[in-house]
């Protein structure tokens, strides 16, 4: 057997149907698609649409909504950061920011930072700097002789832009 032998299964692939191409392809005249009405043309939009009948995405209620000033933190628990220092994958000397804890692979994601929570048991002396913290969490973390910092949060842009506006009227008010 050669590379250049090798083909697929027979019927491994399917080619497809061309359509409106004469009466002997078996798919001409109407194409596949009946006879006359609104589906026979092209440009038709009725996916949803149940026969006037009140479709079934408007008949469902609807819940809940997507807060856009949320803030999207990495959330990491005490207890694994102590897991992973004991594996030694995690250096347990400096300060664990979100880098170090991305680079070990304790916070994924995370837009705004890690937050850290108070899930499990801390025994290392340990320094965090993080966008935020719980009460059990600190208190974790003081108990075990480590301190944490938490760095204040970016404003939202909306914030940013009201501040820029009251700015810019002072400056035309003097």
């Amino acid at each position: 057997m050669k590379l250049n032998d090798i083909r697929d299964n027979s019927g491994a692939r399917k080619e497809r149907m061309r359509v409106g191409r004469g009466i002997g392809s078996g798919k001409g005249k109407t194409g596949g698609r009946g006879q006359k009405g609104q589906k026979s043309r092209s440009g038709v939009a009725i996916k949803g649409f149940e026969g006037g009948q009140m479709p079934l995405h408007m008949r469902l209620p609807k819940r809940g909504f997507n807060n856009p000033f949320g803030k999207d933190f990495a959330e990491v628990n005490i207890g694994m950061v102590q897991k992973f220092i004991d594996a030694k994958k995690l250096d347990a000397k400096g300060v664990l920011d979100h880098e170090a804890l991305q680079a070990a692979g304790l916070a994924r994601g995370g837009k705004d930072g890690v937050r850290l929570l108070g899930k499990g048991e801390l025994t290392t002396k340990l320094s965090f700097k993080v966008a935020g913290a719980s009460k059990g969490a600190i208190e974790a973390v003081e108990k075990a002789g480590g301190k944490v910092e938490v760095i204040p949060a970016a404003k939202p842009e909306a914030e940013k832009k009201a501040e820029r506006t009251a700015a810019n009227k002072a400056k035309k008010a003097k």
